[in-house]
């Protein structure tokens, strides 16, 4: 049995690292026991050889047991930090991830003073709140098929105090007014093939799986978003969207059949291909 800090941490990083790679499962290791002693890192460090008091033990030791049979962390802890903010997560959403803000940066990079953008499958909320956070001016407009995410998403806003998003419940456009046009729209829609074994593997295996995949090449939800994204942009408004590593070339096809320019793919924080943008411009015979 761990006495001190230091033991527990030993003992859990061992345990984990039959789940995780070790530097994943020292890391896991620390968030559970400064979520339940509420200290941070540094604490550990400078407390390494004191001693856990029983109650605080056994409340770790029973979150270490539901991560080791697999519950991700962002559900144990109830949040999951993501662009500098701290969300409520549920099993309603989809569990922010860090290579989705590369999708955030392009978004920030395109924005210029009052603008409307639309966060598509909003989930808890990540997208659209770190862009009004980092865009205050913007009128930032979240949807998503599911209530309960939607929920989610709104308790996040409120307690975050980001007045600037509003949140909608929509599949996709169907709840938008044609007459609704946004100067960016941007998604990380489900793109994971539905027979992709890895949906019955890790932290996918307790999300929901409507948020993960889209028909058999996983590109049923894009497809979609692409033909009618051009209806809802402005002239000169961008679509950006996060895809699978092995998607960008049959993105990028996409949106060039639908009539979009100024097509490119950025790199995730792993060297992969993420996110795919691009303008549109809207054709000279309508502007007349």
């Amino acid at each position: 049995m761990a006495n001190s800090v230091q033991q527990w941490l030993q003992i859990a990083r061992q345990q984990l690292a039959q789940l995780v790679p070790p530097d994943e499962a020292s890391i896991e290791a620390q968030i559970l026991l400064m979520h339940v002693l509420n200290v941070n890192r540094a604490w550990l460090i400078a407390h390494a050889t004191d001693s856990l008091a029983a109650i605080s033990l056994n409340t770790v030791e029973s979150l270490l047991q539901r991560r080791l049979q697999g519950e991700p962390v962002a559900h144990i802890l109830g949040s999951r930090e993501f662009f500098g903010l701290a969300l409520k997560v549920t099993p309603d959403t989809l569990i922010p991830r860090p290579d989705t803000e590369t999708l955030v940066e392009a978004a920030l990079e395109k924005i210029n003073g009052r603008m409307r953008v639309l966060d598509l499958g909003t989930g808890t909320g990540a997208i659209a709140l770190a862009i009004a956070k980092h865009a205050p001016n913007c009128e930032v407009v979240a949807v998503d098929a599911s209530a309960a995410a939607l929920a989610v998403a709104a308790e996040n806003a409120a307690t975050l105090q980001l007045n600037n998003v509003q949140c909608v419940a929509s599949h996709w456009f169907s709840a938008l007014p044609a007459s609704n046009k946004f100067d960016l729209i941007v998604s990380n829609p489900p793109y994971i093939e539905s027979s992709d074994p890895h949906l019955q593997q890790g932290d996918l295996r307790f999300e929901p799986m409507t948020a993960l995949a889209s028909g058999v090449d996983g590109l049923q939800d894009i497809r979609q978003i692409v033909a009618q994204a051009p209806g809802y942009l402005n002239d000169g408004g961008w679509l950006m969207l996060e895809h699978g590593y092995n998607q960008a070339d049959a993105v990028q096809q996409m949106l060039q059949a639908a009539g979009l320019q100024q097509i490119q793919t950025l790199q995730d924080l792993g060297g992969n291909p993420r996110v795919t943008l691009a303008q549109w411009q809207t054709p000279v015979t309508e502007q007349q």
